[in-house]
């Protein structure tokens, strides 16, 4: 593949991504300063790690989610998970930044579990394993700490039944044609694939305000679509913050993998397994020998060590700074920056996994029992 080519959709990215073409491609909005001077007035604190360094760096409507919310209209937030055997680092990306959007701004939070979609979309794959995958995920998604009374996670083959009246009103606006020219389905696809993307796009609507998506930019296709329908459903446009993707372990092009054990680290991963992969596979942007290290230091644009620690595992500028100085300049060698990693990681796991141990206790509140997850189970929608 040419440095140049890459390839973004919600299942597949593969090469090095422009992300400034990818703008233009898909036709999103950079994340301007303006707009983080908004979201600065309503936090209180300092601006989200991943907000300062521009790994959330695209938008829809970012601007009209920040004027309801100034003109006490409110807004809502969505995002989802399609379950795996485990969750890895990547994953947990999304939730962290959804979790600190409704930290700031006090607001309901609706996580779609696609259990659905996954085993349609893997002959292999059984709806019992699928189930037991949206479970454990579950878990892991509670851990990150939402409100309980303000977030509802469902899973698609349990609440299809509230699910589907408006998913038919929606499924009745989208036709063959842009269901394959927008995910490239041909006639070999599933009709339950096929049918997918309407389901997807029915939580933008579970209230009567705009939406904000945080997700990973692959996933904008989907709300596209949703773009194109709402309005005529008598529903907003869907607006979307976007975020870049956390490279895997052996490389800086593509996304992690949970099908490549080598090329991420899983939640349940120990900390000496943890170590180890970090160590071996994580790939380094510094020289072949110390003493070319010193004498020319590292490339950071392509080490991944740095990569993480700057997207997300070290959240003090200074820190970070110091560590890139040192590193580019040859103060540092990849066996320093790689231990760093590895702490950083196992100090954000080992929290994780405390607060995990409670997830199960609190499992039905967001499912069934809390305040805002009793609500939807008592509302059915009509088309």
């Amino acid at each position: 593949m040419a440095e140049d080519d890459f390839k973004v959709t919600p299942w597949e990215v593969t090469g090095k991504v422009d992300y400034e073409r990818l703008i233009q491609q898909f036709g999103t909005q950079k994340i301007t300063p303006d707009l983080l001077r908004e979201i600065s007035r309503f936090s209180g604190e300092k601006m989200h790690v991943m907000l300062r360094r521009n790994i959330f760096f695209s938008h829809r409507d970012l601007d009209l989610i920040i004027k309801d919310y100034k003109n006490g209209n409110g807004f809502f937030l969505y995002t989802g998970r399609a379950p795996s055997l485990g969750m890895h680092i990547g994953h947990l990306v999304p939730f962290l930044f959804t979790k600190w959007l409704q930290d700031i701004f006090d607001v309901n939070v609706y996580i779609e579990i696609t259990d659905d979609e996954k085993f349609m979309r893997n002959q292999d794959y059984t709806l019992e394993q699928t189930s037991e995958w949206a479970h454990q995920n579950i878990l892991d998604i509670i851990a990150v700490g939402f409100n309980p009374e303000k977030t509802f996670i469902f899973k698609d083959t349990e609440y299809i039944k509230n699910m589907y009246p408006l998913v038919t009103s929606i499924a009745k606006k989208l036709n063959f044609s842009q269901i394959k020219a927008t995910f490239g389905m041909d006639a070999s696809s599933n009709i339950g694939i096929l049918f997918y993307p309407a389901i997807q796009i029915f939580p933008t609507m579970f209230e009567k305000k705009r939406c904000l998506i945080p997700a990973a930019i692959d996933q904008d296709p989907y709300w596209r679509l949703q773009r194109d329908l709402a309005e005529s459903l008598g529903f907003y446009k869907a607006a979307e913050i976007h975020s870049k993707f956390l490279p895997p372990l052996t490389g800086s092009d593509g996304k992690m993998s949970s099908s490549i054990p080598e090329s991420a680290v899983y939640l349940s991963d120990s900390p000496k397994t943890v170590e180890k992969k970090i160590m071996k596979y994580a790939f380094s942007g510094g020289q072949a020998t110390t003493e070319l290290q010193r004498s020319l230091g590292a490339d950071l644009k392509v080490d991944v060590p740095y990569q993480w620690l700057f997207y997300i595992f070290e959240d003090d500028d200074s820190a970070i700074q110091r560590i890139a100085n040192e590193y580019s300049t040859g103060k540092m060698l990849t066996g320093e920056i790689k231990k760093i990693l590895a702490q950083k990681v196992n100090q954000l796991l080992e929290e994780h996994r405390k607060k995990r141990e409670r997830s199960e206790e609190l499992y039905s509140k967001f499912l069934y029992d809390g305040k805002l997850a009793k609500q939807m189970w008592e509302k059915i929608h009509s088309g």
